[in-house]
């Protein structure tokens, strides 16, 4: 039976497994967004000779990822901002690599991401770029991006929270399409849709990553027009062969039981 999950507010409901669960520490300025050439080149081994072969292996057989237009991040010279839908847990933080490999991706994510202690080198390792949590932070953030678009991806999930399944593209703003205008990086879209099982038809469903042609700020009068001209692939690219495996209504008048669980 089809999941139904009850929202009330499509900007800042979050519907993911560790929505609360995890006590959130401060990015203060002191976090340590650059690292030394060691710690790069050892972080390098943990990415491409541990986690993406892994990662590569489940998100094809368990997920049965495929890619539409791969040869929009390969055949760029540089480095590159992917801006793309929430809809998962693990496949949104692995889907990227895949999507960007050879080049390494690198994650914006939030605070909690960097929260968990015993894993805080790990998930730094595996790309995540937490948001600052004050003003002072920012200069480095923004300096660790500029740095890594030279080469490599910077996913962005614009929507920020996870509607696990969700078949739309939710509102968002155009404050994080600032970066590629400032830091003059290419935007490519990356919309997630899902597909049904021809057998087990009830399960989790299948995952296809759509990719656009890449986007170049230049071409745009302001980050807005940017943000307008992505937002028009992503809902375009949603409406397509796209599987409802959970339906989400919103609340009315009456109560309703409002689902947090993962799409993992």
């Amino acid at each position: 039976m089809r999941k139904t999950v009850y929202y009330k507010d499509l900007i800042h409901d979050d519907f993911s497994s560790t929505n609360g669960k995890i006590e959130t520490d401060k990015v203060t300025a002191e976090f340590p967004y650059e690292h030394s050439k060691v710690w790069v080149f050892i972080s390098g081994i943990v990415y491409y000779v541990f986690i993406f072969p892994l990662v590569f292996l489940i998100m094809k057989l368990k997920y049965g990822l495929k890619v539409r237009n791969r040869k929009a991040l390969r055949k760029l010279p540089s480095g590159a901002f992917i801006f793309g839908n929430h809809t998962n847990g693990f496949p949104d933080a692995v889907t990227p690599s895949i999507l960007s490999f050879p080049k390494r991706a690198f994650v914006v994510t939030g605070p909690e991401a960097v929260s968990i202690k015993g894993i805080r080198t790990l998930v730094q390792m595996l790309g995540a770029i937490p948001l600052p949590s004050s003003f002072p932070g920012w200069k480095k953030f923004m300096k660790s991006m500029q740095e890594k678009t030279e080469k490599h991806t910077v996913m962005i999930y614009p929507e920020a929270h996870i509607w696990p399944y969700y078949t739309g593209i939710r509102p968002f703003g155009e404050s994080s399409f600032k970066y590629p205008f400032q830091m003059k990086r290419k935007v490519v879209a990356n919309v997630i849709t899902y597909r049904q099982r021809k057998i087990f038809k009830n399960t989790r469903p299948l995952v296809t990553a759509t990719l656009s042609d890449p986007f170049d700020p230049s071409c745009f009068e302001s980050p807005k027009a940017l943000r307008d001209a992505v937002y028009g692939f992503m809902a375009e690219a949603v409406s397509k062969d796209n599987y409802a495996y959970w339906e989400y209504r919103q609340e009315t008048g009456e109560e309703a039981e409002k689902t947090t669980a993962s799409a993992d």
